[in-house]
C-alpha cells in the first residue's frame, strides 16, 4: 500500500496527472519514465512561469492543470497517427491537430482552449530547451467567434508600400543639400534619435541615418518569406550577391533539415551588397557573422524584428490596428504569390517547407485568385 502510494504521489505535481490512465495504455516501463520526467518539468514550468517567464509569474492552478489534460490528448492524437510514441511534437503535429478538432463537433471556444495548451507546450520550448520553435496555426481557433483563415498577410499593393517605406524609413536628406538652419534643425533631430548630444553629431551620422540596414532587412524578408528566427540567424556567409541567392547551410536553417538556396531580386542583392559594405564600418560587427545586428549588438529576436516590421508598416500606411499583421504576414505573403505564380514545388524551395503540406496552406489565401476564380463562374 505504501508504495502504491508513492506511485501515485510521483505521478502528480501539485494534483495535476503526469500520465493518465489514457496515456499509461500506449507506453512501456522506459517510455513511461520519459513522458512522466517531461510533463513534471511541464507542469512545474507552467506553475511557476508560465504565463510571464520574464517576471517568474505563472499560470494559475486550474489553468495549468486543463492545459496539461489537453495536452495529454494532443499526445494521443500524435502517437495514433504515427503509430508509436513521440516525445517531441513538431508544428505539423500541431496543425494536424488542429484540422482534426475542426472536425469534432466542439463549441469553438473548447477549440480555443486546445489551441491555447498546444501554444503553451512551444513557448515552454522557447524557454526552456532553447527551441527556435514559432507556431503560426494553419487554422486559429477564436473565442466566442469562428475564424478557420490564416492570420492576414500582406496584400501585393501592401508588399510594394512596405518596400517603398523601407527605402524612406529614417532617411535624412543629403548633407551638403540643406542650409544652415536646416541643417540644425537636422542635427537636433539627429541628437535625439541617436541619443547623443547635439554638438557631437557629424556627417557619419548623417549616413548613418540614411542605412541600408532596414532596407536589405525589408528586402530579403519579403523575397525569402524569412521567418522572424531566420533574420535573428542570419550569417553574412548566407550571401550570394553575384548570383543572388541565399545559400542557408543545413546547420543554420531555422528547422536544421536542409541546406537551401534561396532566390533574390536583384535589387534586393544590390541593396544587401550596399548593406555589407557599410556594416564593415561599424566596430560592433567586428568579428561578427550576424547579418543584422540590434542597436544593443545583439540578434535579432521575434520581438525586435516584430518593432522593425510595425515601424516600418507604420511608415508604409499599413493599418495595424484593425488587421492581424506581423512579421509572419510577410512570409505568408510570399508563399501565396509564389504558390499562385509559380506553383508549390517553387514555393515550398523559396519558403524552405520541408512538406508541401506545409505550403498548400496557402493555396487557398490569395483573394486574387479567389476573384479571379468568381468572376469565371455563370
Amino acid at each position: 500500500m505504501e508504495r502504491l502510494n508513492t506511485m501515485e504521489s510521483e505521478n502528480k505535481v501539485d494534483g495535476i496527472v503526469l500520465i493518465t490512465s489514457e496515456a499509461e495504455k500506449y507506453l512501456n516501463p522506459r517510455q513511461k519514465i520519459s513522458y512522466r520526467t517531461h510533463r513534471k518539468e511541464l507542469a512545474e514550468w507552467m506553475l511557476s512561469l508560465g504565463k510571464n517567464p520574464g517576471k517568474a509569474d505563472g499560470y494559475s492552478y486550474t489553468t495549468a492543470k486543463n492545459r496539461m489534460n489537453r495536452l495529454d490528448l494532443f499526445y494521443r492524437f500524435v502517437w495514433d497517427k504515427e503509430g508509436r510514441y513521440v516525445q517531441d511534437l513538431s508544428t505539423d503535429h500541431a496543425d494536424d491537430w488542429m484540422r482534426e478538432l475542426a472536425t469534432k463537433d466542439y463549441k469553438e471556444s473548447t477549440k480555443c482552449h486546445y489551441q491555447k495548451a498546444v501554444q503553451t507546450l512551444f513557448k515552454w520550448k522557447r524557454h526552456e530547451r532553447n527551441s527556435n520553435t514559432e507556431w503560426e496555426p494553419v487554422i486559429r481557433y477564436s473565442d466566442p467567434s469562428t475564424s478557420y483563415q490564416p492570420r492576414d498577410y500582406l496584400t501585393r499593393e501592401d508588399r510594394r508600400k512596405l518596400r517603398e517605406a523601407a527605402l524612406e524609413y529614417g532617411s535624412v536628406p543629403h548633407y551638403n543639400s540643406v542650409t544652415p538652419s536646416e541643417r540644425e534643425r537636422w542635427k537636433s533631430y539627429l541628437a535625439q534619435r541617436f541619443q547623443k548630444p547635439k554638438e557631437t553629431v557629424s556627417k557619419r551620422d548623417w549616413l548613418r541615418a540614411n542605412s541600408f540596414k532596414y532596407t536589405s532587412m525589408i528586402y530579403t524578408a519579403l523575397d525569402a518569406g524569412l521567418r522572424p528566427v531566420e533574420v535573428g540567424n542570419a550569417n553574412t556567409r548566407w550571401i550570394d550577391t553575384d548570383n543572388q541567392v541565399l545559400r542557408i547551410p543545413r546547420e543554420e536553417s531555422s528547422k536544421n533539415r536542409e541546406n537551401w538556396t534561396v532566390a533574390l531580386k536583384p535589387e534586393t542583392a544590390s541593396i544587401l551588397k550596399q548593406w555589407l559594405e557599410e556594416r564593415e564600418q561599424h566596430e560592433k560587427y567586428e568579428g561578427e557573422m550576424a547579418l543584422w545586428l540590434t542597436k544593443y549588438g545583439n540578434r535579432y529576436d521575434k520581438d525586435s524584428f516584430r518593432t522593425v516590421f510595425r515601424n516600418i508598416a507604420s511608415e508604409a500606411g499599413l493599418d495595424l490596428e484593425n488587421r492581424d499583421l506581423t512579421p509572419y504576414s510577410i512570409r505568408h505573403s510570399t508563399a501565396t504569390y509564389i504558390t499562385d505564380d509559380a506553383g508549390l514545388a517553387v514555393a515550398a524551395e523559396q519558403c524552405r517547407h520541408k512538406s508541401r503540406r506545409t505550403t498548400e496552406k496557402y493555396v487557398h489565401s490569395s483573394v486574387d485568385r479567389q476573384s479571379d476564380a468568381v468572376n469565371k463562374l455563370d
